[in-house]
């Protein structure tokens, strides 16, 4: 079974079990879970549920696709992404987020928990998510081309939509909402990044670090999704930190400003839609 088979066989696998539209995919970060709870479900499928379906092994990801509406937007809501790290290809890695386009999804709204690079940051800051870099890990579209989802040779000069960065940044100030704005870089893990890494980053021109979105985005812009994404800094990067670094506070930190991040996520999700 090839991956675009293996795509079709998980779309048979939800459409068993719903047939909801959505308009927006929502891939929630370490911590922001929550999320999926304030929406109007109308199905929950669990991935393990889904034939052929990479399962989430990660404290803070739930492992489970949420269909409803948050206010009035129909989205589709990933509570719990799959990483390279985890020992999957990166074919499977990027398979939610085609399965998401393959479902109706125009939109793709990634979120992350991120290491901050940039020394003006702070832990408990947002980021919206200008760039990336990708080029410490594989690219998701290596291999034969998926002709039925894009071209060859994709063009990513407006990766993570311009017109969709303007609508976060106009919904962060109306609801004052302080917004940081930068380039992430994404590295495998699950180590977390040495000091020399982070500086190395630095250079590249990269504000934030971590190890997931950037593939999804290729992904989602393969297929011709627009996407935008905002990271939660929820700790400084090795090099800042004057602390060692664990998973337990990029959690504690993710779920501290979850509350406010949601609402940034919600409205956002809400005057995007308007754009449709």
């Amino acid at each position: 079974m090839n991956a675009y088979e293996k795509l079709l066989a998980c779309v048979d696998s939800i459409r068993k079990k719903t047939d909801f539209v959505p308009a927006i995919g929502v891939v929630l970060g370490s911590g922001l879970g929550e999320y999926a709870n304030e929406i109007k479900v109308v199905a929950t499928v669990e991935y393990s549920e889904i034939e052929g379906f990479p399962v989430s092994t990660v404290m803070g990801h739930q492992g489970k696709f949420v269909f409803g509406y948050s206010d009035e937007v129909p989205v589709v809501v990933m509570a719990g992404r799959v990483h390279y790290y985890e020992g999957y290809p990166m074919t499977d890695v990027v398979l939610p987020t085609r399965l998401m386009g393959m479902l109706g999804a125009k939109v793709l709204f990634l979120t992350n928990a991120a290491g901050g690079a940039n020394e003006h940051f702070r832990a408990g800051d947002f980021m919206l998510i200008t760039d990336h870099i990708a080029s410490m890990v594989p690219s998701p579209l290596i291999g034969e081309n998926l002709d039925q989802l894009g071209e060859r040779f994709p063009d990513m000069s407006n990766a993570y939509d311009k017109d969709l960065q303007c609508v976060i940044r106009k919904t962060a100030l109306n609801h004052s909402i302080p917004l940081q704005q930068g380039v992430y870089c994404q590295f495998t893990g699950p180590a977390f990044e040495t000091p020399h890494e982070v500086k190395m980053a630095k250079i590249l021109g990269a504000d934030a670090v971590g190890m997931s979105t950037a593939v999804e985005c290729i992904a989602a812009n393969h297929m011709g999704l627009k996407v935008c994404g905002i990271s939660c800094i929820s700790n400084l990067a090795a090099g800042i930190s004057p602390v060692a670094l664990s998973h337990q506070d990029v959690f504690d930190t993710a779920n501290l400003v979850a509350p406010l991040f949601r609402k940034l996520v919600r409205e956002s999700v809400n005057e995007i839609y308007k754009t449709l």
